[in-house]
């Protein structure tokens, strides 16, 4: 697939970034807030709430994290207009003030002092506004540079590591040279194979940034681990996949880069790249909680292997699924964007795969609903990084 003069169809944001997507978000800042948040979903068609179960006596970096993932999609070009709801209305302006930043509509509303019935009959006039103004706006043609497109495997088994993670690595080799912003993530998940990755970054400076993030990740886990490298990984899913070791696992989710990409540059959780080039963000290997950094670090498109298929999805940030497993394809077919599994018969060759699997982005971000969008899978999981105060 020749990708020099390719285009998408997007939504210009008032600070320049493009949106795949235009949601307008109800957006609790804490777990009080989120049946305000679902009432207000409720009352006004066209709205999308983000409850979540944190955002309470959280402090330090654990307090920085939560309000840098809610601000980071609020932001997310993908969102038009956020109503922020918080039983303190100081933390709903300090969300709602960031976001603003970027220039979209933003409405905030404090629970305190005005109970449930009043905070949701203001919130909903707001997003009702808000929801007839996103409808009148209209897709542009955009150079392929201005999409923003992350990666994260799931529910890995053999098929992973021999089609639909190299598959993903075809088309990042194929996007990098046009100046798309392009994350991969999953610390943990590197284990065994992180010498490949810090062979690929750039310089010195980027190698040591990632470095640090990866023994800060080994780290944490060598003060928690019960029995082995730890009780989940590879998981029992993976084992009955045919991953027998965390080793293998790694090796497998290496091959998401590709082989031409370099590593431009390291993110911590919920960060935003600074510019093109492929990104590596310190994230959990849970699927939920890295799709959702990672549209909190302002990407657009999610491609998402799995062997045996994980099921995920997310609210603002389409997740398109691949997979090379024929089983899977047979038996989950509903959850499956991009069926892969002619490599494993070389049915297919890994050009055909790579440009199979950019022709669903393609369509996906001109407004093609994914397989995860159309069955309802919203799931947004906060990460979080110690006990509350």
């Amino acid at each position: 697939m020749n990708l020099a003069n390719s285009t998408f169809f997007g939504y210009k944001r008032e600070n320049g970034r493009i949106g795949v997507r235009n949601h307008v978000v109800i957006l609790p800042v804490d777990d009080l807030s989120n049946a305000a948040a679902q009432a207000v979903e409720n009352n006004v068609k066209g709205t999308i709430a983000l409850p979540h179960p944190y955002g309470r006596l959280q402090f330090g970096a654990d307090l920085d994290l939560h309000f840098r993932t809610l601000i980071g999609t609020g932001s997310n070009p993908n969102v038009a207009a956020v109503v922020v709801i918080c039983i303190e209305e100081t933390w709903a302006k300090k969300v709602a003030d960031a976001i603003r930043a970027t220039g979209k509509p933003v409405a905030h509303f404090g629970i305190e002092l005005h109970g449930d019935h009043d905070t949701i009959m203001r919130a909903s006039r707001a997003a009702k506004e808000f929801v007839q103004w996103a409808s009148e706006l209209r897709r542009e043609e955009r150079p392929l540079k201005d999409l923003w497109v992350s990666t994260k495997c799931g529910e890995s088994d053999t098929t992973s590591g021999c089609g639909a993670n190299p598959t993903v690595g075809n088309a990042f080799d194929k996007l990098y040279p046009h100046g798309v912003t392009l994350l991969f993530g999953e610390t943990t998940e590197l284990t065994g194979g992180e010498h490949l990755v810090a062979a690929r970054c750039r310089n010195d400076a980027v190698r040591k940034k990632f470095q640090f993030m990866f023994d800060r990740y080994q780290q944490l886990v060598e003060r928690h681990k019960t029995s082995d490298l730890m009780d989940s990984q590879p998981t029992k899913g993976n084992i009955a996949g045919g991953l027998t070791t965390i080793e293998e696992k790694a090796l497998g989710n290496i091959q998401k880069i590709g082989r031409k990409c370099i590593v431009d540059g390291v993110l911590d959780k919920a960060e935003v790249p600074e510019g093109p080039g492929l990104w590596f963000m310190d994230s959990s290997s849970a699927a939920a909680e890295m799709v959702t950094l990672c549209a909190a670090a302002g990407f657009t498109a999610h491609l998402f292997p799995t062997g045996q298929c994980n099921v995920i999805g997310n609210p603002i940030l389409p997740v398109i699924k691949l997979s090379a497993n024929p089983r899977t394809v047979r038996t989950m077919s509903e959850h499956i964007d991009v069926d892969v599994s002619g490599l494993l018969r070389k049915e297919l060759t890994p050009d055909q795969a790579g440009d199979r699997l950019l022709d669903c982005m393609f369509r996906t971000a001109n407004g093609r609903l994914t397989c995860a969008e159309a069955l309802g899978h919203r799931e947004f999981v906060l990460t979080r990084l110690y006990e509350s105060a």
